[in-house]
């Protein structure tokens, strides 16, 4: 398990834990977090899933692969370093304390 806290853009903090495993996206959507929408399912087919990645844990994660690179393209306001797409990273107890921001909107 790992504690994550989902910050909705307003500044509202939801921390929960997350099973090892999961993704971000499924800790958010089974914990019942608003802010992340995952249309897609978790399949890396659209960009709804969103965040951006505390400065702190940038380096942390596993990088980007290219097809999470091209559906970011497609997200609503974009952050070069630290956007990603939360059905892309796996939960590990590596990730315990990972800290997430919900853009203003997922389009």
């Amino acid at each position: 398990m790992a504690k994550i806290t989902y910050i909705e853009h307003g500044g509202k903090e939801h921390v929960v834990e997350v099973a090892t495993g999961l993704t971000v996206m499924e800790g958010a959507r089974d914990n019942n977090i608003p802010g992340i929408e995952a249309d897609c399912g978790g399949a890396c087919a659209c960009s709804t899933c969103h965040v951006y990645v505390d400065k702190a844990w940038v380096e942390k994660l596993p990088a980007k692969d290219d097809m999470e690179e091209d559906m970011l393209d497609f997200a609503y306001e974009p952050d070069g370093e630290r956007s990603r797409l939360t059905c892309q990273i796996k939960v590990t107890d590596a990730l315990d304390g990972l800290i997430v921001q919900m853009p203003e909107k997922q389009i």
